[in-house]
């Protein structure tokens, strides 16, 4: 993922139970944050992830279409603009 131009690493650990999402992701702070709310439908996943940003409580909500070993990733603020362009996670062993 990148910001201005920054790039950086974001690392999502999945499980999946039936419709039901959780895990975290990782960024480059090195603190993983859980992902809530998440679910699988289809080929379709979304989650929230609540980050906390200088003292201010940010929650991100994101949606995304699972291809095969990829899943192309929209990320936005709640109840703001997409955080950046869309992302493609993919699968490592």
């Amino acid at each position: 993922m990148q910001m201005g131009d920054n790039p950086f690493t974001l690392t999502y650990a999945f499980k999946q139970d039936g419709e039901k999402l959780t895990g975290t992701v990782t960024g480059p702070q090195g603190d993983p944050l859980t992902l809530n709310e998440g679910k699988v439908v289809g080929d379709k996943v979304s989650f929230t992830v609540q980050v906390d940003m200088g003292g201010n409580p940010t929650k991100f909500s994101s949606e995304g279409v699972i291809k095969g070993d990829e899943i192309s990733l929209t990320t936005k603020t709640e109840g703001g603009p997409d955080f950046g362009p869309p992302m493609t996670l993919k699968r490592t062993k």
